[in-house]
């Protein structure tokens, strides 16, 4: 019998001051059996950095080629693909094919500077294509705030993100390893 996926409630108030983004967004997360809190947390801050009212979570561990995060315009194309984690350079450009903007979020530490040596090469050329960086401290820092329920608050200024649940609250300092354009 398979393992159904948890159902985990956000609500989430982002103060992108950079952007100029102020919003609150009630989330409802699936998370795959599979799914660590770590890496549904590093979903939820991937959600935080890009918020839009049409941004939205896909099917995640269980959907092969469709993205962690997805912002579509009226027509049902693809203005933004976000991935967490690790993805395969291969998916990764032909998703810069199929989508306006490409964001990866990469986290896994030491595991993060291999798989970029390796991709580099061939995701250098993208130009549709960003990777961030997340610190191992940062990502598993995140992974404490987890929860069924959770309210969190993001604030975004400068590059600088926080991430707060009342209680305690944890600071992310991202690594750019490509913009978009640049090669």
């Amino acid at each position: 019998m398979a393992l159904k996926s948890t159902i985990c409630k956000v609500e989430l108030s982002v103060a992108d001051i950079d952007r100029g983004y102020y919003r609150d967004h009630s989330l409802t997360i699936a998370r795959h059996p599979s799914e660590t809190d770590e890496r549904m947390m590093v979903r939820v801050l991937a959600f935080a950095l890009h918020a839009d009212e049409r941004l939205e979570f896909g099917r995640g561990l269980s959907a092969e080629d469709e993205p962690d995060l997805v912002k579509r315009d009226l027509t049902g194309a693809i203005e933004r693909w976000i991935e967490v984690g690790l993805p395969d350079e291969r998916e990764v450009r032909k998703a810069c094919g199929r989508a306006e903007e490409v964001h990866v979020l990469a986290y896994g530490g030491r595991a993060v500077e291999l798989w970029w040596q390796a991709a580099r090469p061939s995701l250098e050329r993208q130009e549709r294509l960003s990777v961030l960086e997340l610190p191992a401290e940062a990502s598993r820092a995140l992974a404490g705030l987890a929860g069924r329920s959770m309210r969190l608050q993001v604030t975004i200024h400068e590059g600088h993100v926080f991430v707060g649940d009342g209680a305690s609250s944890v600071s992310v300092e991202m690594r750019t390893l490509k913009s978009p354009g640049k090669r």
